[in-house]
């Protein structure tokens, strides 16, 4: 019987493929690429031959049969375009699948978006939340925000260039000015990293060409009062919620849920910022 390998791949640097890594891509009887165009011009530059079949989200489960027949007869090497397989890439149901026919599983490590972008932050890295692609739509952006506001653990999220604004805009509203690490292009030619909070990384992207892929590491909630928002975060909540033409009693009973204050407070603070 054979192993499933997911082996992890270069975010854009090739240099950053292990030896071994490479070694397992080389033997395996067959290679799952989320792009085989993408992942065929990486093997064709390596003068691998390794079979490669296509294992993307959206036949990711017809695909399934085709790969335990494969592991029958010889190991199975799965990649994603770029980074660690199953890390919001296809993955979990081949994994999942795998060990229910009785498959041994195991990782090639290698690069990471989500724990690279961590790492360099300059954020604490002891403990965090990786939550993949914020939502598109922004009242699903901020309530996924909402949802994670009090925690305490660094955050972390992907974003595409055409909603970065947005997403920083949704992030600043209801999180407030917190200090954020915005990781552009990682290993690339034009790899950047910016630091500082987000009231300045909207300010700077905002006069940017917004291109590549984006990693948000964003601190997570400092305060000591169980997860009360500091007066400026709630503010900067009620000033965007007041574009949203709701009235004072609407946005009040929304903060309240997710600001620790209560909604005469806000409905006060709403008053005066009108």
């Amino acid at each position: 019987m054979g192993v499933l390998y997911l082996v992890a791949t270069p975010l854009g640097n090739l240099e950053d493929l292990s030896p071994r890594a490479e070694r397992i891509l080389r033997e395996a009887k067959l290679i799952a690429a989320e792009d085989t165009r993408h992942s065929g011009a990486l093997l064709e530059r390596l003068k691998i031959e390794t079979r490669l079949t296509s294992y993307f989200e959206h036949n990711k489960i017809q695909k399934l049969d085709l790969i335990l027949d494969a592991l029958a007869g010889g190991d199975v090497a799965l990649i994603s375009d770029a980074g660690t397989p199953a890390i919001n890439d296809p993955g979990y149901e081949l994994v999942r699948a795998a060990l229910a026919a009785g498959f041994d599983v195991r990782p090639i490590p290698g690069p990471s978006a989500p724990i690279a972008a961590l790492a360099v932050s300059g954020l604490p890295t002891d403990s965090f939340l990786y939550l993949g692609y914020l939502p598109h739509k922004s009242n699903q952006r901020r309530k996924k925000l909402e949802e994670v506001a009090r925690q305490p653990h660094t955050l972390i999220f992907f974003e595409t260039p055409h909603r970065l604004l947005d997403s920083l805009a949704d992030v600043r509203a209801v999180l407030g000015a917190r200090p954020i690490c915005v990781a552009r292009e990682m290993t690339k030619l034009y790899e950047e990293y910016w630091r500082g909070n987000l009231d300045g990384a909207i300010e700077y992207f905002s006069s940017k060409e917004l291109r590549g892929e984006f990693t948000l590491v964003i601190e997570g909630n400092t305060s000591k009062d169980e997860g009360r928002w500091t007066e400026e975060e709630l503010r900067a909540a009620i000033e965007q919620e007041l574009r949203s033409e709701k009235s004072a009693k609407e946005i009040s009973a929304a903060l309240a849920e997710v600001s620790g204050w209560n909604k005469k407070e806000i409905y006060t603070f709403v008053n005066q910022i009108k």
